[in-house]
């Protein structure tokens, strides 16, 4: 069973990236439609690590998803570090897969150095509200940060740089299918059963000798690099790099509530739920777009009434039913 679902994920990855070969898809709808739900369905994995998988609800992962933006829009508009290089060569950075790995370590960086505190003494809702605070303290900072990041207009990059949504489309189903497969591997792994038991009962796991505090922070820095990874893409569709669009709470509410759809603590959970809600939430805006928000609230409400553990269990529960 495992074999041919295996086989499945590959036949569908594989027509997914051939998808733009296809004559007029790239100025198709759904082309943009998909590119946005291998983005949240990124950023949906992020907040599995941490939540569904560690146990540890973090209301900040639009800060890391922010970091991660900035990062790449500033070593991309080349102000302060390349200077002459960027002005000869101005899309140098575009796509560049370092910039990206930089706003990946710099996101990972800022939640090791908040989680250890945080993670040490706070535990539950406090921890979560500690993480939303955290969210808001980078987005003022930012807001008046002055030169360096542009203040409340933001950074803006070249928008020459962008030719087609190709790049971003494949780069964005690399991310989702490499995050899903790292996820995977790391669960079974020592560290991956580590995290698990912690979530399940950290007394116990304490008492067995696992270094609890370093597994929570390690899976938080984790959960930060994906998303800042997926703040550095962003930028690169976005082209202009502002607090209030990249440290917007919808960055750590829908992934959220995506992950929540699909079934937490699942590796499927989060892409079924990207694509589902993201789904809703877009023919929505577009069908009733006055009344968006409220077709999207209802769907939450009742996906929460009537599939509690999220999409990905709904064939266990009817079986055991």
């Amino acid at each position: 069973m495992n074999r041919t679902l295996g086989w499945i994920a590959v036949i569908v990855v594989a027509g997914l990236a051939l998808l733009p070969f296809l004559p007029g898809a790239v100025d198709a709808y759904y082309f943009s439609f998909l590119f946005f739900v291998f983005l949240y369905a990124v950023m949906a994995q992020s907040w599995n690590l941490i939540a569904g998988y560690g146990g540890q609800i973090s209301l900040g992962s639009h800060a890391f998803f922010g970091l991660g933006a900035y990062t790449t829009a500033i070593l991309w508009s080349g102000n302060y570090l390349w200077g002459s290089l960027y002005d000869t060569h101005p899309n140098i950075y575009y796509f560049d897969p370092v910039t990206m790995l930089l706003g990946g370590l710099v996101a990972a960086l800022a939640a090791a150095l908040i989680g250890l505190p945080l993670l040490s003494k706070l535990h539950g809702d406090y921890f979560a509200l500690g993480t939303l605070g955290f969210g808001e303290i980078v987005k003022v900072i930012f807001v008046n940060g002055g030169d360096f990041t542009g203040g409340a207009f933001g950074i803006v990059a070249p928008a020459s740089s962008f030719d087609t949504l190709r790049p971003h489309y494949w780069v964005a189903l690399g991310l989702m299918v490499a995050t899903a497969l790292a996820i995977r591997a790391l669960m079974r792994s020592r560290y991956g059963l580590a995290l698990i038991a912690v979530r399940d009962d950290e007394m116990a796991a304490s008492a067995n000798g696992i270094d609890t505090l370093r597994i929570k922070v390690a899976a938080f820095a984790g959960s930060a690099f994906i998303a800042g990874v997926a703040g550095s893409l962003y930028t690169f569709y976005i082209f202009h790099v502002g607090p209030d669009s990249v440290f917007d709470l919808d960055w750590m509410l829908l992934p959220l509530m995506m992950t929540v759809v699909g079934g937490t603590g699942t590796l499927l959970g989060p892409i079924l739920g990207a694509l589902v809600m993201y789904a809703v939430f877009d023919i929505a805006r577009i069908v009733v777009p006055d009344y968006h928000p409220v077709v999207s609230g209802l769907t939450i409400i009742l996906a929460m009434l009537f599939l509690p553990k999220g999409l990905t269990r709904l064939g266990r529960r009817t079986r055991s039913a």
